[in-house]
């Protein structure tokens, strides 16, 4: 049906950048938020930041300053823009989406596979 496809990860020293995409596919009526979550080994999953179909944002507190969320509608994709990297921010990282198949149902969460972003010190 909706399929979350995750593009960009990789190994970057610490301080380096990286940037994620995120594209949903299939059956999509329409979507709300998208977001980014991460899991770091022997940790739960945690969320990263989310936006709104509006465009209004949220990010825990570790990446405020250096992670940017942004969407773009038409094309169904969510991006992460990470600066400013920490070995802390290593951790395998899921796109998430909140999407509407049918007129008359109503809004399922949706995973991506996850991408392992790696920071080295």
């Amino acid at each position: 049906q909706v399929q979350l496809v995750e593009f960009g990860g990789g190994l970057v020293q610490a301080g380096g950048s990286l940037r994620l995409s995120c594209v949903a596919s299939g059956r999509i009526l329409s979507i709300n938020a998208m977001g980014w979550y991460r899991q770091a080994p022997g940790k739960q999953r945690e969320l990263v930041a989310v936006i709104t179909s509006g465009g209004t944002t949220t990010y825990t507190d570790s990446v405020k300053g250096r992670f940017t969320i942004s969407r773009d509608n038409a094309k169904n994709t969510v991006h992460l823009q990470m600066n400013s990297l920490r070995p802390e921010d290593t951790a395998v990282y899921y796109c998430n989406a909140g999407v509407r198949t049918a007129v008359l149902s109503g809004f399922r969460d949706y995973w991506g596979q996850g991408t392992q972003v790696t920071v080295s010190s």
